[in-house]
């Protein structure tokens, strides 16, 4: 077998102190994650996070930096990420438009709101993306080379 990592994007928005979240339906529970998912063929790191953000939450961002580049293996399948996970802020939200067929709804959360649930965490790379987001630093966009 050929061990082959997956590349994912994820994305912190905030705005007024709350951070924009997925609640998806995984393994028979209601989760909440970044707005998330796989890089696609022919698609740089941004466009990925720009459309799954969109397709996810149904937001239009700006990506402000680069929070870090995680590598996560799940427990319970085994399959290695790599995750480059954003920072952003809100533009435009499409309110009419239908978000992916796995989204339960986005919503709105604090940081106090998500940690209270962690039985609700799609991964433990939920809480640590956010909590590197804030503590920061944010590192340039210009960091990625397409």
């Amino acid at each position: 077998m050929t061990w082959q990592p997956h590349i994912t994007v994820a994305t912190v928005v905030e705005q007024d102190g709350k951070f924009l979240f997925v609640e998806e339906f995984k393994a028979g529970q209601h989760v909440f994650n970044q707005p998330a998912g796989h890089l696609e063929p022919n698609e740089t790191l941004t466009q990925a996070a720009l459309r799954e953000t969109l397709e996810e939450t149904a937001w239009d961002v700006e990506l402000t930096g680069v929070v870090g580049i995680y590598l996560y293996t799940a427990p319970s399948n085994g399959v290695t990420y790599q995750r480059i996970c954003f920072a952003a802020r809100p533009l435009r939200q499409h309110p009419q438009r239908a978000l992916d067929s796995d989204i339960v709804r986005a919503v709105w959360l604090t940081r106090d709101e998500l940690l209270a649930a962690p039985g609700r965490w799609r991964s433990e790379l939920v809480p640590r993306c956010l909590d590197d987001y804030l503590k920061g630093p944010l590192h340039s966009l210009e960091l990625l080379r397409d």
